[in-house]
């Protein structure tokens, strides 16, 4: 989430949870607009007291949208409705309500502290959240363990992409793959994230909250796949055609392939060294030489023992990310690519960001493991991973009638 800089005043206090700095000049964005002042001392305690902070931007008395949105046991398609009728939605994807109940995990497989809370308290510890750490061969041998299951739980789901299935039933593939591997699938209550799995289709950024939509002939769709196993998180990925209509959308083919070949090329300069800041710059040149926009809000993160964590890895150029890459660190790089506006916009679910003009988006993601002479893609792919690279369609021009 971005903040605001506004001007500093003395001896005003931060006011991020648990924080006693003295605050500095940013404030957040929205709380400006309802006139309120909320000043932190630096991004990454406005990012961890975002969960907290948000009540804040609620009228008083409202009860929260958990408690508004209708749960069943066995919800039907047919029966779907749209929770927000009066929002002003940017394009034509609307969320179908009710979602099904929240996907019980055996207690016999390993659980990350968020779990029961939904509140992630390892990761708002400063000395461990801004802490890039450099993983151990024990700690190595973990990531590609947990990376591997991740990629495996990605492809099952991939499978179940096709006209007529709901992103619910997806979510249910996903944590059923989960709970095969002896894994917790790492969304499920993060923050209070009510799904297993991130679906996000056409114009949705990130964030998609599986429900009783049916994907039709001509969407793409990213699903985003964690998994926690015996202590550790392996993050990935990739944004997939739905039927062929997809396939020959002149359109999508183009914002999806360049959202991978971003991926593609930002890893391709990863080594011991390479500064945080560097992908961000190779990113944006080959989106924007694809007549595409990078996303900015969101970026590539730390990740091993804890779900986010440091280095951010921005996909912009420009970014003041700080650090550089040495052995042993494992962090994601996630380009989110725009065929129109860059700026964003999230439903009232708190969670499904979205582009404001309602143009199509996609995205691709690795967890990557830095060595000593480059870098590791802990979760590549398989030789019979779906999906993969096609060839931009072939427009035949309509002939011209002449008098």
């Amino acid at each position: 989430m971005a903040a605001t800089e506004a001007p500093a005043l003395q001896q005003r206090k931060c006011i991020g949870v648990d924080c006693t700095n003295d605050a500095g000049s940013l404030q957040c964005p929205t709380c400006l607009k309802l006139g309120k002042e909320s000043f932190f001392c630096a991004q990454n305690c406005f990012k961890k007291s975002w969960s907290e902070h948000k009540a804040l931007h609620k009228p008083p008395g409202n009860p929260p949208r958990a408690f508004l949105v209708r749960v069943v046991s066995d919800p039907k398609p047919a029966t779907a409705h749209n929770p927000f009728p009066e929002f002003p939605f940017t394009g034509s994807l609307r969320p179908a309500y009710p979602l099904s109940p929240l996907r019980e995990v055996p207690k016999s497989i390993s659980w990350p502290d968020y779990a029961r809370s939904g509140i992630p308290e390892s990761e708002r510890v400063p000395a461990k959240r801004n802490k890039i750490s450099v993983l151990d061969e024990r700690e190595q041998e973990a990531m590609r363990k947990v990376c591997r299951l991740a990629r495996e739980v990605l492809d099952i789901a991939a499978r179940e992409v096709k006209p007529g299935v709901t992103t619910d039933w997806i979510d249910k593939v996903v944590h059923r793959a989960c709970i095969e591997r002896d894994s917790y699938p790492s969304p499920l209550n993060y923050y209070h994230f009510p799904r297993s799995v991130c679906t996000s289709p056409n114009e949705v950024i990130c964030h998609g909250i599986p429900d009783q939509r049916k994907l039709v002939d001509g969407d793409i769709l990213n699903i985003d796949v964690t998994l926690y196993h015996r202590g550790f998180h392996g993050d990935l990925n990739e944004t997939y055609y739905v039927g062929p209509k997809a396939l020959a959308d002149p359109d999508s083919v183009r914002v999806v392939e360049a959202a991978r070949d971003c991926l593609d090329e930002a890893i391709k300069i990863v080594k011991p060294d390479m500064l945080f800041r560097e992908p961000g710059r190779v990113i944006e040149k080959l989106a924007k030489e694809r007549g595409c926009s990078v996303i900015k809000t969101y970026c590539g993160h730390g990740i091993n023992q804890l779900f986010h964590c440091a280095p951010n890895v921005p996909h912009y150029a420009q970014n003041k990310a700080v650090g550089k890459a040495k052995p042993g660190v494992c962090f994601t790089i996630e380009p989110m690519i725009s065929l129109g506006t860059y700026r964003d916009k999230t439903w009232p679910d708190d969670w499904t960001s979205v582009t404001v003009d309602g143009s199509r988006t996609a995205q691709f993601e690795h967890t990557l493991l830095v060595t000593e002479d480059g870098v590791e893609i802990l979760t590549a792919r398989l030789e019979d991973s779906p999906g993969g690279k096609v060839p931009m369609p072939v427009v035949i021009a309509e002939p011209v009638q002449t008098k």
